[in-house]
């Protein structure tokens, strides 16, 4: 077994300390008693305790999970439905067109979907009369809750049609390296298509789909361009929180938060992870059964 060379380790850690530090740095410096975040005061847990007595981030946060959540699990549908159809159905007409719309929010600039999204949701408003006191017919008054302000609405929005892009390259890459005999052996023993989708298909593109939906999750609550543009009074976000407060003067109590979050995420990573690989050994060992009971 080849040794890896003494530079390579030293870049390969010069790359790790320069990803983690200032995350470490940031954990460190949440139990900070001083206010100043980047001097050393004594150990405290005093910011843990004014975080958890701040509304205002409490509620920020609280909708940047809310929307995080909706939105990687509808990308994670949709993105899946765009997966299947680019990587299954062959050639067809427009199928390039149909890519090219698929994947353009992720080589776009957020500044531009922003824009476009937020001339959108102004024409609809207008279109639907949401101007008026009464919008006309059930339409109306429908797109009217939906879209006649700015809100979480068209922030969900928003983040599901960036979030959707990416899932779909994760699906269609997937599927292309899908060995497709076991779908084949289902069909040929008398089993519908759609079952064979979600009972075959669907378990063994999992872990592109909890992947896809992971990523979506992330760049939704993290994301701070596309959310100032579709977001409005009342609707403020974590980023947009984090953003503020660190234009006046930042405070430990966004160290802490941050140190939450870290915590939160990695243990479900974690416990994702076990789960995946405990499922596909499951799934590899009925394989090796199967086969093993042919032969």
């Amino acid at each position: 077994m080849n040794k890896m060379p003494l530079s390579n380790r030293l870049f390969m850690l010069l790359g790790f300390f320069f990803l983690y530090a200032p995350i470490l740095s940031l954990v460190i410096f949440s139990f900070n008693e001083s206010r100043l975040v980047t001097v050393w005061g004594g150990f405290s847990l005093k910011w843990y305790g004014e975080m958890f007595r701040n509304d205002s981030l409490l509620s920020a946060a609280g909708l940047s999970f809310k929307i995080a959540f909706l939105a990687a699990t509808l990308a994670v549908v949709l993105g899946t439905v765009a997966g299947f159809v680019l990587a299954r159905f062959g050639r067809f007409k427009g199928k390039s067109l149909f890519a090219g719309l698929t994947t353009a929010p992720m080589v776009m600039p957020e500044v531009i979907v922003g824009l476009s999204m937020l001339l959108l949701f102004v024409s609809l408003q207008s279109s639907l009369g949401c101007s008026v006191e009464d919008p006309q017919g059930l339409v109306g008054r429908l797109g009217c809750w939906a879209f006649g302000e700015r809100g979480m609405i068209t922030i969900w929005i928003g983040h599901t049609t960036l979030c959707m892009a990416y899932v779909a390259v994760l699906v269609q890459s997937r599927l292309k390296e899908l060995d497709r005999s076991l779908e084949d052996a289902a069909m040929d023993l008398g089993c519908h298509p759609f079952k064979v989708f979600f009972v075959i298909t669907i378990p063994v593109i999992a872990p592109a789909l909890v992947s896809g939906w992971l990523l979506s999750f992330t760049l939704s609550l993290d994301d701070y361009v596309l959310t100032a543009f579709l977001s409005g009074p009342g609707s403020t976000t974590m980023p947009q929180w984090i953003f503020s407060s660190v234009r006046i003067g930042p405070t430990p109590e966004v160290n802490a938060l941050a140190t939450v979050i870290i915590v939160v995420v990695t243990v479900f990573v974690v416990i994702s992870n076990r789960l995946m690989l405990s499922a596909q050994a499951r799934r590899d060992k009925a394989m090796q059964a199967a086969f093993a009971g042919k032969h």
